[in-house]
């Protein structure tokens, strides 16, 4: 068995899921279903799979986040959930820290967001001796809008660093068509692999690059509800 899963199954049947340790970028256009996925995502490897996860969110409040597991109906096991909010303080909204949320500032401040994750990874590691990690950033860029390319590499390489030495997983979701090709590829020198979108005749596709030795077909693919459907490989 992989040391962790997609949680889709034709893509993980096609990679043979993802060892430990990896470091992917999650990349597509807008409106193409990337924050469902990422959902589905971190329903599958915290409910069914028991690994922690560690959201970063950059576009919602963490009161969002989870309204969407509810309204969906599904039941989150939240002693394996830690969010770190950089919403609700630039909103203005009550901020609440509990063991589950914490918050940042904004998403300029990656000192503060840093220092979240890290209190998360302890406790999730340390206390509660949890070694199955998966680190979520939903999304890089809403950081890039407001800090240069250097910058957040520097950010990223710390924890690209520290998934790779606690056998996590990190997965940074990237909008397509919003940064230069010399910013992308920058930051992919930092990763191990891609989860990529793409949308052709009002058909989203998804593959894998990079995690397997050869990239997986393109696939097809619907959101239904809280469910990812793949339709047919393409």
């Amino acid at each position: 068995m992989s040391d962790y899963t997609i949680g889709i199954k034709e893509l993980d049947d096609a990679i043979g899921g993802i060892k430990k340790s990896s470091n992917i970028m999650f990349i597509g256009p807008p409106m193409s279903g990337k924050e469902a996925i990422l959902n589905y995502m971190m329903y599958q490897g915290a409910a069914k799979n028991e690994n922690a996860i560690i959201t970063v969110t950059t576009r919602e409040s963490a009161s969002h986040v989870l309204e969407w597991f509810q309204q969906n109906k599904l039941n989150l096991p939240m002693s394996k959930i830690g969010i770190v909010d950089c919403v609700t303080k630039t909103l203005g909204g009550t901020v609440v820290e509990s063991e589950n949320i914490k918050i940042a500032s904004s998403p300029v401040d990656l000192t503060g967001i840093g220092v979240k994750i890290s209190q998360f990874f302890e406790e999730f590691f340390m206390k509660k001796n949890t070694k199955k990690i998966q680190l979520h950033i939903n999304s890089l860029s809403t950081i890039l809008m407001y800090s240069n390319i250097q910058t957040v590499f520097r950010f990223l390489h710390v924890f690209t660093g520290r998934i790779k030495a606690a056998g996590a997983i990190g997965i940074y979701v990237i909008e397509s068509g919003m940064h230069d090709e010399q910013s992308i590829a920058t930051l992919k020198q930092l990763f191990d692999g891609m989860i990529e979108i793409k949308s052709e005749n009002d058909k989203n596709l998804i593959r894998v690059v990079g995690l397997s030795p050869k990239p997986t077909p393109w696939f097809e693919y619907e959101i239904e509800g809280a469910n990812v459907k793949i339709v047919k490989a393409v």
